[in-house]
């Protein structure tokens, strides 16, 4: 096999070309076997010319001149900006490459080449291509180094590729996608939807499909059915230390394991019929350039730094360790099991140099400090136009409560210059001289890949969607998991201004909790859970478990997957409701009506008025739910939407009036069918198109992107005498036995997976209410250190004596705020005065504040931990009835605050008020609240 080399020329860079030109390479018989991005010295462009130019030592004094004139204006344009070597394989690659190039004189290239369609000029032509073998061979030493190329097999077949294809096929589900990338529209509302980057490490669990890509689905589903130009954008992140470490442990290249993982992430989300515009990943030509051409704009902006470090160093392995190839003990909470670059039980963003007794992931041994250099996004000087854009766009974008909290909080601690790179070989080198053996952190990395799966789409398009005309109305819709909200509200758009090109910034992010499972969390090394490659061993329908997943979003606080949960929602919500009212309509109707649409009176009688007036009440309120991206709602009022129309069936009766009134029944079975098809296109977002397919036929319709249009009232389309199809059963009943199988065979707890019974819930011991302070008095034996504070609790008013004089100097500082009381407390004497209970607060070093309930909360509401169960709960609502701790116990419930500076019980609890979070004031997360 033969291989080549084609240079991509600034003036390629410079028009946005590196894709298209790529994707013409690719295209044909030729494979990528390496890829690189830099900017060539003058010494290295001369030295490439002087490959086929000649060199003017040897030429006599007009030809010297001649030749040394232009050398140097090749090489002084060569050197001008940003080049792309692209190394490329196959049968007679020489001549295929040169063919597709077409003639070095774009006015002599044929139409179809790069040259003839792209280029304009002799002196901007584009591309550079190997003339012949023997040049090629030297131009791929000039260019790569031997560990950048793939491989060149024995036999003499096809190396593997250096870099995937740059034009990975999307997911689709339901209707087929349109032809042609979709691209913003003038004078239309136009939409970008991004759900976070699943890493390409692991297989997904049901948490993390509704952290995001479900989420998103749903949202972009909505969209297109209200015929909104909106695109759905997704893929694998695949560079970083983790791909590393993954394929140290299965034996596998990094390539490899992003190859396998990307694969097994798209069947799964085929499964869940998760419908993207493209599901690409971002180990492609099209993210080298962008994320090296973002750092370029960044850098040349003044806006990096570097410095010198003390990074761990493994002296086995004899390389310094990123982030995750280390692990020790939290700083903060003691967590063993600590990331170095985060610890997932309290989510304190970490240096492994902070880790407490590190240990070396890949050898076992504990590593050194040894000193190295890297660079810095230097975030303080971008502090303020950030702080800026977060202040309108919080607000334009409606940004979620967490989102806004945790971003708030990253702020308030005083931004840090970042590290935006790492010593590793899997990732986007950095292209600067002496810095090539070093790659781009996966956090400056990963949220570029937006852009280049973006750019995999559309092709050279892709800047309509991120670098908008002012006047095109283009918003960037972003979902994820809570974790990743401060790189996408602070470190992506720091970048991005930065860079100071006018990139589209996000409009709004949708984050979630997070999903758990059964009483403790999803682990595929413990079985427990169930995760995308063994879902379908449930045999449990996608579109009922996409119903569950989305009825259980953990929207404000963490949630659980739970087996009795889910068959008591499919055999309470989805058959009793929705399967039994789209039954009656249709079975009735071919039983009595032949299975034609039967004549009827239409819209005009009382019961009809009423349908219509509440159905499209509920209608306004579903698309008000979807537009605020409120998805629980607006999955709740498709389901009253479901509860209407068998209330309607129910009081009309047509069982009975067939006889007595056989056009009102007639009327009622119109009505109910036509209300089915309604049904079908609203559930149709949240439980995918199969299902609505599946309605579709029973109502004898096709499904199609145009037929699943939502409307925003009720009408009659089904005209009379339309045939139905045959009626199906839509849901069947998930028994106790299946639930009881269905947790032995997927984990849960050791308790459960024996007896197959519910394991009980954690108790949360302490009696905690909403109190508002109504008044302050000093207290007269300390006068520096303690208040005498007076408590509404709504049913009483208590007297609490509270030391918190230090950090809160005047009463003003505490009159009409709503705090959190410990009302199970004994009583205690402090100096004299008594004291009915104790006010939260959070400290952390030298920061101390109090833990504040909602301001909507009445004095003497009740503060919950997540979901769980109070041991005074009485059953059959029969109140709470609490122990009385002394002070020692109630020290011992482990309270701290978490993201988004919420109120944590074990780091997994949100302390709530109907939903609603508590938060700490004037401390960050990971203080401890007592």
């Amino acid at each position: 096999m033969e291989r080549t080399v084609v240079l991509v020329k600034p003036d390629a860079y410079e028009r946005g070309l590196l894709a298209e030109i790529t994707r013409r390479f690719e295209s044909s018989s030729l494979q990528l076997v390496g890829a690189k991005m830099i900017v060539p010295t003058r010494k290295l462009a001369r030295a490439h010319y002087a490959l086929t130019i000649g060199d003017a030592d040897g030429d006599d004094d007009a030809s010297a001149a001649a030749t040394e004139a232009r050398l140097s204006a090749n090489a002084a344009f060569l050197s001008a900006g940003p080049v792309v070597a692209l190394a490329f394989e196959g049968a007679r690659a020489v001549l295929s490459a040169l063919a597709i190039a077409g003639d070095a004189d774009p006015r002599d290239a044929q139409p179809g080449t790069v040259r003839g369609d792209l280029a304009s000029a002799p002196e901007r032509n584009l591309v550079e291509v190997s003339p012949d073998a023997a040049t090629a061979k030297r131009e791929l030493s000039l260019w790569f180094k031997p560990d950048e190329l793939a491989a060149q097999p024995a036999d003499g077949g096809a190396a593997p590729s250096a870099a995937p294809s740059s034009t990975a096929a999307g997911c689709t589900g339901g209707s087929a996608a349109t032809a042609g990338p979709r691209l913003p529209r003038r004078g239309e509302r136009n939409v970008l939807v991004t759900s976070a980057l699943p890493y390409v490490n692991n297989v997904p669990h049901l948490g993390n499909i509704i952290g995001c890509v479900l989420s998103a689905d749903v949202y972009a589903r909505y969209l297109r059915q209200r015929r909104v130009n909106v695109i759905y954008m997704c893929g694998t992140d695949e560079y970083g230390t983790a791909t590393e470490i993954k394929a140290l442990a299965e034996g596998l290249t990094p390539q490899q394991i992003c190859d396998k993982y990307h694969a097994i992430h798209r069947d799964v989300y085929a499964w869940f019929d998760i419908r993207f515009d493209q599901f690409g990943r971002t180990s492609t030509p099209e993210q080298t350039e962008i994320v090296q051409a973002m750092f370029w704009d960044v850098h040349a902006n003044g806006y990096t730094l570097t410095k010198t470090t003390e990074q761990l160093y493994s002296e086995p392995l004899g390389k310094f360790l990123a982030d995750r190839y280390v692990q020790g003990s939290c700083p903060l909470c003691g967590y063993d099991d600590a990331r170095g670059d985060q610890c997932d039980a309290c989510g304190k963003l970490l240096n492994p140099t902070e880790l407490i007794n590190p240990r070396c992931v890949a050898s076992g041994t504990t590593p050194v400090v040894r000193t190295t250099e890297h660079m810095y996004i230097d975030l303080p000087r971008l502090a303020e136009p950030l702080e800026q854009w977060i202040g309108k766009a919080s607000v334009d974008g409606f940004w979620t409560h967490n989102s806004l909290m945790t971003t708030n909080s990253w702020l308030k601690g005083g931004l840090q210059p970042r590290c935006i790179t790492r010593d590793l070989k899997w990732g986007v080198q950095v292209p600067l001289d002496g810095w090539g053996h070093k790659v781009f952190y996966v956090w400056f990395d990963a949220p570029i890949g937006y852009i280049s799966i973006t750019a995999a789409y559309a092709g050279s398009a892709w800047r309509e969607w991120w670098q908008p005309e002012p006047e095109m109305d283009v918003k960037l819709m972003q979902f994820m998991g809570k974790d990743n909200i401060p790189f996408h509200t602070v470190i992506f758009p720091a970048t991005l201004i930065a860079s100071g090109r006018p990139w589209l910034r996000m409009h709004h992010i949708s984050t979630t909790e997070y999903l758990n499972y059964e009483e403790g969390k999803f682990s595929k090394s413990r079985g427990t859970g169930v995760f995308g490659d063994s879902v379908q061993e449930t045999g449990i329908p996608v579109c009922v478990l996409r119903y569950y997943l989305l009825a259980t979003r953990p929207e404000a606080s963490d949630s659980a997957f739970r087996w009795d949960d889910l068959a008591a929602k499919n055999n309470n919500e989805l058959l009793a409701n929705l399967g039994n009212f789209v039954n009656r309509a249709t079975t009735f109707t071919k039983a009595k009506f032949g299975g034609l649409v039967p004549e009827h009176q239409g819209l005009g009688g009382d019961a009809e008025r009423k349908l219509v007036r509440e159905v499209n009440e509920s209608l306004k309120q579903y698309h008000a739910a979807l537009e605020n991206v409120s998805l629980r709602e607006g999955l709740r009022i498709a389901m009253v939407l479901s509860r209407l129309g068998n209330a309607y069936l129910q009081d009309a009766a047509p069982w009975k009036s067939i006889k007595l009134d056989p056009p009102a029944a007639a009327t009622c079975c119109a009505v109910a069918l036509n209300l089915c098809r309604l049904l079908a296109v609203v559930f149709e977002p949240y439980m995918g198109a199969a299902f609505s397919a599946q309605l579709f036929r029973m109502l004898g319709l096709e499904h199609t992107d145009s037929s699943s249009y939502i409307p925003d009232t009720f009408e009659l389309m089904l005209t009379t005498g339309h045939p139905l199809g045959e009626p199906e059963l839509l849901f069947r009943t998930i028994t106790d036995e299946e639930v009881a199988a269905l947790r032995a065979r997927f984990g849960g707890t050791q308790e459960e997976a024996t007896s197959g019974t519910h394991a009980p819930e954690p108790e949360f011991a302490a009696d905690l209410r909403v109190g508002e302070i109504v008044d302050v008095q000093p207290h007269a034996e300390s006068i520096d250190r303690l208040w005498v504070l007076s408590v509404d609790l709504g049913s009483e008013r208590r007297q609490i004596v509270a030391g918190v004089r230090e950090h809160y100097a005047a009463p003003s500082e505490l009159l009409g705020k709503k705090v959190v009381i410990v009302c199970n407390l004994k009583a205690v004497s402090l100096r004299g005065v008594e004291s009915r209970g104790m006010m939260l607060c959070a400290a952390k070093k030298e920061e101390f504040g109090l833990l504040l309930a909602p301001q909507a909360a009445p004095p003497g509401a009740r503060v919950f931990a997540g979901e769980l169960r109070n041991p005074g709960e009485q059953p059959g609502g029969g109140g709470f009835t609490y122990p009385i701790l002394e002070l020692k116990e109630f020290q011992k419930i482990q309270l701290t605050v978490g993201a988004g500076l919420v109120g944590m019980f074990k780091k997994a609890h949100p302390l709530n008020v109907d939903g609603a979070p508590v938060v700490a004031e004037r401390v960050s997360e990971g203080a401890k609240i007592k």
